[in-house]
This record gives C-alpha cells, structure tokens and sequence, in this order.
C-alpha cells in the first residue's frame, strides 16, 4: 500500500516538472492563433462586402432589363401601351398610386385604350439600391462607334428618344405590335447607363432599338485597360 502512494506522488512530481509547452499552448501559440484567426475572417468579411456590392449593381441591372422586356411582352399579349420610365419624371397626367418617381425609380405604367384616351396609371415601381444610380460614370466609351449599339454619346445618363429633339427622353412606351415608341408617337430609340457611385467597372448599359422594340443588355469590361462595352 505504501509503495502505491510513493509511486502517485512520483507522478504527480513528474508532471510539475514538466516544460510549459508540454502541458498545452504557450501564450505565444495561442496570440499566433489568434491573429491567424483574425486575418482570415478580416479577408472573409472584405470578400463578402465586394460580393454584396456586385449583386446590387447586377441586381438593378436585372430589374431593369426584366421591366422593359416584360413591359413590351404584355403589351403584345394584352394589345395595350406599356410605359417602362426611369427616374422622373412620370408620364404627363399619369395617376401614381404606388407612390410619385424618384431619381432613383424604375416605373412602369398600363395606359389603356379608349375614346377619350385614359390617363396612364402606375402599375409596378422598383428603386435602385442605395449605393447604385442611374449614371454614365468618366471612363465610359464617348465615341459613336464605341457607345452601345451607336446611341448617345456615353454622357447621359437615362437618354431615350434618340435623334427626336434634345433626346435624352427618360421613358420607352411599347405598342402591341411589340415596337418602342415615345408619346408623341416617335419610334423611340435609346440607352441607359446603371453603375455603382464612383465605380468604372461596375457599369451596365440597356438599349432599345425602337422599330422592334428589341432589348439588349451590356457590360463594361476593361481587357488591357481598355474600357469596352460586350453584350451580355
């Protein structure tokens, strides 16, 4: 029995005279981690913020692009005019139950027919994000031959009724036979330019062919700092 004891307290002597780092992390380990740790999430949550930004600039994108060609399909389907504006201001006598348009608006108005004609009404109303406008940041292609599809001059930022007037129109109005027009009855031809505050890269452009009504979607890409605008 007595030997057992001795041979507890052996070990027990043993183990305090074991080095610190035998017995689990030394306080240098442990900070290492630490800042390890703290390195790779600070890298984690400045992807994250980029992503984020990404999906708002694509997101205003998307609905704008989704508004006009939906607009234009149920105009064809429901033979009436479909009003697609972006920012102000709204149609001329146009009731806005929805809410009146903001520099920052995508609206879209049903204008039935009739004899009187009928005041447009709003129907559907997005916003741009907080950090997303409608925008033709400094960088962007200027040239005729290097604006989306030749329209404009890469300077205005929502610039519809292309070669009618001053253009710089802020709406398209599509008939039921699918064509874009503005509501003087003008085929209405035109681009718009979304892009996040102060961020070349992140631009898109939207054009309109107004004879067909035809929409297309477009990405500016920077091959050899070069900025180029691609169909998307």
């Amino acid at each position: 029995m007595g030997m057992h004891i001795r041979r507890q307290q052996n070990r027990s002597s043993d183990r305090r005279l074991q080095p610190a780092s035998m017995l689990g992390f030394s306080m240098v380990e442990m900070v290492i981690v630490i800042a390890l740790v703290l390195v790779v999430s600070g890298i984690a949550v400045v992807n994250t913020q980029g992503a984020l930004r990404d999906s708002r600039v694509a997101g205003a994108y998307e609905n704008s692009l989704t508004q006009l060609r939906m607009a234009r399909q149920r105009a064809i389907e429901e033979r009436k005019r479909y009003i697609v504006t972006f920012g102000t201001p709204a149609p001329t006598g146009a009731a806005t139950p929805l809410g009146a348009p903001t520099t920052k608006s995508i609206q879209l108005f049903r204008w039935d027919n009739g004899n009187p004609s009928p005041a447009p009404v709003q129907v559907g109303t997005i916003d741009l994000p907080v950090d997303v406008a409608f925008a033709a940041l400094p960088g962007v292609p200027t040239s005729s031959s290097k604006v989306p599809d030749g329209f404009g001059s890469g300077i205005t930022a929502i610039d519809f009724d292309q070669g009618v007037g001053a253009g710089a129109g802020n709406l398209v109005m599509f008939m039921p036979d699918g064509s874009s027009h503005d509501l003087a009855g003008n085929f209405n031809n035109g681009v718009l330019y979304i892009a996040r505050t102060g961020d070349l890269s992140s631009s898109r452009a939207i054009t309109v062919f107004g004879n067909s009504g035809r929409v297309r979607g477009w990405r500016l890409l920077q091959p050899g700092g070069v900025a180029t605008w691609q169909v998307q």
